[in-house]
């Protein structure tokens, strides 16, 4: 089990980005969470085998339809916490 932490910058917010994120990662059985930030990114912590991350990191770098991904942060981080579901979070 890997986790990954990822900020993705572009036209992200207001797109359905998050919803697509949350989609993606329950179709690939992924943990964790995505919330926008203040700075106008979204965040994703995900957890999986590190294959499906590396299919999950794909998609996000693709997005929905009406998003625009200009960048993508990737840290790779130790699994400190362990999560059930891909959810959601408010900011």
């Amino acid at each position: 089990m890997k986790t990954m932490h990822v900020v993705i910058s572009g036209l992200v917010q207001g797109v359905g980005f998050r919803y697509f994120a949350m989609q993606k990662a329950r179709e690939l059985g992924v943990r964790g969470f995505v919330r926008n930030l203040y700075t106008g990114e979204v965040e994703v912590v995900a957890q999986a085998k590190e294959g499906m991350l590396d299919v999950f990191l794909g998609a996000l770098r693709i997005g929905p339809r009406s998003a625009h991904v200009s960048d993508i942060r990737l840290d790779w981080q130790d699994d400190t916490e362990m999560y059930d579901s891909f959810d959601i979070r408010s900011i």
